[in-house]
């Protein structure tokens, strides 16, 4: 890998920006070696990276690490001369590496220049690390991936070197805790064959009690997501948000109907339409949905609830057959 970069680096007239994980403190000794080897100054940006580099210097990791300097002044020098390491080849929307190809850092890359992704795509990022590359390639930078040459290698244990940190540590109890659940219990039947006496597989939320007589699953946690939406805190899978999404993928209507003190309907319903994809047809739509909604007036119950439903059904009976969505149908009845 350290020989890919180093091809890879020494071929590019411009800057050279390298996007890797951050926790990866051997890659990041990797880059270091890489800027001096090609006689570039070092760069780094983003605060998980900043983070990572100062504890791995506090422990005795990147000893030989060379010194960094500040992208204002890895702007000033002429561009063969920088090799910048960035947060964000995941497709992290805040991370530097976003921040860059949308213009709003202090880095910029040109058509001369080149990024590295020093990493795979994790399933689920391939839509945000797209979408940065397709930013990228209309400013004509060139990209290298891991497809394309050998700029990365898997930082993660295979077998042998999990039995082999299992036979330096001898743990009593394995929790795995890394990835989907096949994952995990895959790496707990290993631990267990390895001699670990003791294996247990979890899931987000499960409270897991280790010791005395452990491992036992003894409760649950309250898990999930939570959105800041507007100035209220709300769970992600919560009734507002599902509320929120049925009306972004179907859209709404409101039907209001007038009875008279003798339950009958007084004037023509009222339709109102609020993303149902009709365009054009909106008009012919509306008069489908009023005639639908009349109809169910004239032949339906009387009690107001089963009318409301009754009423409800029919009128996004009609959006279905216009529209094959099932939109929500909010229905008033004012009654005299």
């Amino acid at each position: 890998m350290r020989k890919g970069l180093f091809e890879e680096v020494s071929k590019a007239k411009g800057r050279v920006m390298i996007t890797s994980f951050a926790s990866n403190a051997a890659r990041l000794h990797t880059f270091g070696e890489v800027a001096k080897e090609t006689g570039r100054k070092l760069c780094v940006t983003g605060r998980s990276l900043d983070r990572i580099i100062k504890v791995a210097r506090a422990t005795g990791y990147l000893k030989d690490f060379p010194d960094t300097i500040s992208p204002d002044e890895a702007m000033r020098l002429p561009k063969n001369k920088v090799l910048i390491i960035a947060t964000g080849g995941q497709g992290e929307e805040r991370a530097a590496l976003a921040r860059v190809a949308n213009g709003q850092h202090t880095i910029t890359l040109d058509a001369d220049d080149t990024v590295i992704f020093s990493s795979k795509q994790i399933p689920g990022n391939e839509v945000q690390i797209g979408r940065i590359q397709n930013t990228l390639a209309a400013k004509g930078i060139r990209m290298i991936t891991e497809r394309q040459a050998h700029v990365h290698v898997s930082g993660h244990p295979g077998q042998p070197e999990l039995a082999q940190m299992y036979d330096w540590l001898r743990p009593e109890v394995l929790v795995p805790t890394h990835g989907e659940m096949r994952h995990m219990m895959e790496h707990a039947r290993f631990g267990l064959e390895q001699g670990i006496p003791r294996a247990i597989v979890q899931s987000n939320g499960d409270i897991i009690r280790l010791a005395p007589k452990g491992p036992a699953k003894i409760g649950n946690a309250t898990v999930g997501r939570l959105v800041l939406d507007g100035d209220v805190i709300l769970p992600a899978d919560g009734a507002t948000l599902s509320e929120r999404r049925k009306l972004a993928i179907n859209g709404q209507i409101s039907v209001g109907v007038a009875l008279g003190k003798d339950g009958r309907m007084v004037g023509q319903p009222q339709v109102r339409v609020q993303g149902v994809p009709v365009e054009e047809d909106r008009a012919a739509f509306i008069t489908d949905a009023v005639q639908a909604a009349a109809d169910t007036v004239r032949g339906g119950k009387r009690e107001s609830e089963k009318m409301r439903e009754q009423i409800r059904l029919a009128v996004r009976k009609v959006a279905k057959r216009w529209t094959g969505k099932q939109p929500i149908v909010d229905v008033l009845l004012i009654e005299g």
